[in-house]
């Protein structure tokens, strides 16, 4: 007997703890509810029970959701046919002997129609549910309608009209079985007709016939009946086609719910053009750790379609002749294998890929087939972003672009979608290739034949499914979200989401990222405005296509930059001798990745130092990174290489801002063991160690470890600086000479939204004319303006950052925090106010404020690196 529902519903929730922590499989803990509450409890609660488990662990919930209504859908499925199965045998037995008398109540032709419904209910006791012929019942009553005679209607007139409604609700809700050999799906009611005469499914071989599969049993959540016909019966809408291509998700993907809204079998397709992929110039839009990684996102996207019932068709898109394999090519020829008069998919905003999918869908617009995308890549569509009500001033910088967003809303965030439970799968599948096919994941191999696996480290730092995408954001909200918003740049430690790559590809959409930011405990506003920075990248690449490879600032363009290809291997392959640099390098090669801040210390190292040119970065970065984003990484090397928007305000130093993001030296000795023996105070500058030290460290310059490959970085850092005042002079006439700002060329667009002229569509900008706009420029890149001669050391705005001792200050915020919670925020408060006050000082020419008493230098004294305490905090402790 089942306990109380109250204690039942107690221990339930205790064995729920179980199934989280993967001690029970989902289906034992549907068996134990079942056993526990009984059969009606457990239809009626289940639900409530786990609903916990939709915002812990999403995947469970759909796994349970699904077994619970396969479970109960089964079961009325086995009573239905058990009652028809025994009122047909009663109707068997008051049926009239006489077969004379039978004979006289069927027309010709009906015989065999008789005969099916005896073996149907002979068969329904024997075979179950599986192997009902309610098709063979229908034609019975259809027959029979018109030619009954008085003795049959009396009999059973009522119960007869009753059964056959029962059989056509059974046949309705079948679903459909997979024919052996032929990859075709048709239904099991599906008859074959040969020489006018109707075969039974039923009268095939038995051993042939596939088993039922699990997933085509279920059904979506809350969407009922999705489907308007049988996939295969005449009645049956043409397919739909759904494009995947930066998408790989089933969470929040508005076109993947659009085509469960046609009410028709869905065929999934990804087509692999590299051709369009690639983009003009240098893009470089899929380097080969990004190509790798799409590989596998595939992998395992198709197998998360499988478990809702369907997969994913891959395609390539190959030359024919000396034309270029296109999507719209392989878009046509699957329209007119699967008849599908609908395509689906979700939006992109490179322009090329743009103009790829407005060429698709007015050519298959054109021939009568109708072609949708859905806004879903970022927060806000790039192409509805508008300057009006806010004008251009400050143009490039993140704040400007959320105030554009705020002033001119295009439409709401929305709601994320759920993911659905399955997927409704066509008749007959189109022929597709296999995933090794499109050539996403070779590997080079050696002379003698041996594969070089390059991708070892990517495939074992990484999970490269929608729920490792998931995984690794709710380890985010859990933990590293608390020490975001200050320590976001430690590349010692977890701090950062990691959650790039996913939001790349499409595997977690970035208006669920948002929404589950905003639910968390912590919420800093730094990690809520990364995704205004993504949505701002993919803006200016749609103002400025050529934004991968060229400057936008045109003086730059003739920028003095070196040569020297050895410094750019040794860069890449993270041999350079500053340890900093090399270890943030050398984790790019062996994962595809790192962090926001370490991004800015090499890419200040090969620009202010190095003096190579920033597209090589650029490039660099597109072919190892795991994330490659054109529009994100052609907006930062273009700021780091002093010609974007809103260039940098600031340089890293290779060996002083290891104080701030790595003080320990962990990072350094993570991926470059041979150091792991220095003592943290000279693990950044191993030069300076003296021989004794370096003898037990087993570290030799040279052998164990390079040289460093330039030595005077102060005498390179003030050539950068003379070089861009050279140009600057040279280029006069793109400098404001009021402000000192750099003037930038704009274009159509802005010009016409800055006029009032947004109608137009750039129409107002006549030929050979150009509006050039000032924009942010660096203090320091105006003061060598005025004084040419003048190094980098004397220049007041001095832009390289010498970082900060982070041990001290950590505990110093840290006990802060735990003593008097108000007081650290007034004071950091009071901090953030002081240097607002100051830079506004600096920028309007007018004397800074006297330093307080108290106020902490930002390099350490001699003696004691950890010696400094930040300014006012032993005065607040009083």
């Amino acid at each position: 007997m089942p306990p109380p529902a109250a204690d039942g519903q107690t221990e339930v929730r205790k064995m729920l703890r179980d199934v989280l922590v993967g001690r029970e499989d989902p289906e034992g803990f549907f068996a134990m509810c079942v056993s526990i509450l009984g059969h009606r409890e457990t239809r009626t609660l289940f639900p409530s029970l786990i609903q916990p488990l939709s915002t812990a662990n999403r995947a469970l919930h759909s796994i349970l959701i699904s077994i619970y209504q396969e479970y109960f859908t089964k079961t009325e499925d086995d009573e239905l046919e058990l009652v028809l199965a025994l009122s047909l045998l009663e109707m068997k037995d008051h049926q009239p002997p006489a077969p004379s008398q039978e004979s006289q109540l069927l027309q010709p032709g009906d015989g065999q129609n008789q005969s099916s419904s005896v073996q149907l209910s002979s068969g329904s006791k024997s075979q179950g549910s599986n192997d009902t012929q309610p098709a063979d019942v229908q034609g019975t009553r259809k027959n029979t309608d018109s030619a009954q005679t008085g003795p049959w209607r009396k009999e059973s007139p009522p119960q007869t009209t009753k059964e056959t409604e029962l059989l056509k609700c059974i046949q309705l809700d079948k679903h459909k079985k997979q024919t052996p050999g032929t990859g075709q799906t048709v239904s099991q009611q599906d008859t074959v007709r040969a020489d006018d005469e109707m075969i039974r499914a039923e009268d095939l071989n038995q051993s042939e016939k596939p088993k039922r599969s699990k997933n085509r049993r279920q059904r979506r959540k809350g969407a009922g009946q999705q489907l308007l016909g049988l996939p295969g019966s005449p009645s049956a809408p043409p397919p739909v086609l759904l494009w995947f291509r930066r998408d790989l998700r089933l969470c929040d993907n508005p076109a993947l719910m659009g085509s469960l809204e046609v009410g028709a079998p869905v065929i999934p397709v990804f087509i692999w053009s590299p051709e369009e992929e690639e983009g003009p110039g240098i893009t470089v839009a899929m380097g080969g750790a990004c190509k790798y990684w799409l590989h596998q996102a595939l992998s395992c996207f198709s197998s998360s379609l499988e478990r809702i019932g369907s997969h994913l068709v891959f395609l390539k898109a190959n030359k024919e002749g000396n034309e270029v394999g296109s999507s719209l090519q392989m878009l046509k020829e699957l329209v007119k294998e699967t008849g599908a008069r609908t395509v689906l998919a979700n939006a992109l905003y490179e322009p090329w890929l743009k103009e790829r999918d407005d060429a698709v869908v007015s050519a298959l617009q054109k021939e009568g087939v109708e072609c949708r995308m859905f806004h879903s890549y970022c927060l806000r569509d790039p192409y509805s972003v508008s300057t009006e009500g806010v004008g251009l001033r400050g143009i490039g910088s993140v704040s400007h672009f959320m105030s554009c967003c705020k002033q001119n809303p295009s439409s709401t965030l929305g709601v994320p979608l759920d993911p659905p439970v399955s997927l409704p799968s066509p008749s007959c599948w189109p022929q597709g290739a296999p995933l090794d096919t499109l050539g996403l994941a070779r590997m080079p191999r050696r002379k003698d034949g041996t594969t070089i696996d390059w991708a070892a480290n990517i495939r074992t730092s990484w999970d490269f499914s929608e729920d490792g995408a998931h995984a690794r954001l709710d380890a985010f909200l859990h933990d590293g979200v608390y020490r975001y918003e200050k320590e976001s740049g430690r590349a010692d430690a977890p701090n950062t989401s990691s959650l790039s790559p996913y939001l790349h590809f499409g595997q977690l959409s970035p208006r669920w990222l948002l929404w589950d930011a905003k639910g968390a405990r912590c919420r800093p506003p730094k990690f809520q405005r990364k995704l205004a920075w993504r949505d701002l990248a993919y803006w200016q690449l749609t103002l400025f296509p050529d934004l991968p490879w060229e400057s936008l600032r045109p003086p730059y363009k003739a920028l003095r930059w070196s040569s020297d290809r050895s410094h750019l291997k040794a860069w890449q392959r993270g041999k350079t001798g500053y340890p900093l640099v090399d270890a943030a390098m050398r984790q790019l090669w062996l994962t595809g990745w790192m962090n926001n801040y370490m991004r800015h210390v090499v890419a200040s190292f090969l620009i202010a130092y190095l003096h190579l040119p920033w597209q090589e970065g650029y490039r660099w970065f597109q072919d190892t990174l795991v994330d490659a984003d054109v529009a994100i990484d052609a907006m930062m090397w273009q700021n780091g290489g002093m010609c974007g928007l809103d260039h940098w305000n600031f340089v890293m130093h290779p060996i002083d801002a290891a104080m701030t993001c790595d003080p320990y030296g962990s990072y350094v000795r993570k991926w470059c063991p041979e150091l792991a023996d220095l003592p943290d105070e000279l693990i950044h500058k191993p030069w300076k160690c003296p021989a004794s030290v370096l003898r037990r460290a087993g570290v030799v310059f040279g052998q164990t470890y390079p040289e460093r490959i330039i030595t005077d970085l102060e005498g390179r850092r003030n050539q950068s600086l003379q070089d861009v005042a050279l140009v600057r002079r040279e280029f006069e006439q793109y400098v404001d000479k009021r402000s000192g700002c750099d003037l930038v060329p704009l274009p159509p667009r802005l010009v016409s939204e800055a006029l009032g002229l947004s109608h137009m569509g750039g129409a107002v900008v006549k030929e050979g004319k150009q509006f050039l706009l000032p924009v942010i420029t660096r203090m320091e890149f105006k003061h060598q303006l005025e004084d040419p001669d003048a190094d980098a050391a004397s220049n007041p705005y001095n832009a390289v950052l010498k970082g900060y001792v982070s041990r001290k200050r950590d505990e110093t915020i840290a006990f802060l925090n735990e003593r008097d919670f108000t007081a650290s925020v007034m004071y950091e408060g009071a901090q953030r106010r002081e240097r607002l006050e100051s830079d506004y000082r600096r920028m309007e020419g007018l004397p800074l404020l006297p330093s307080p008493r108290g106020r902490a230098r930002r390099t350490p004294t001699a003696k004691d690196r950890f010696s400094i305490v930040p300014g006012g905090a032993v005065t607040s402790l009083k």
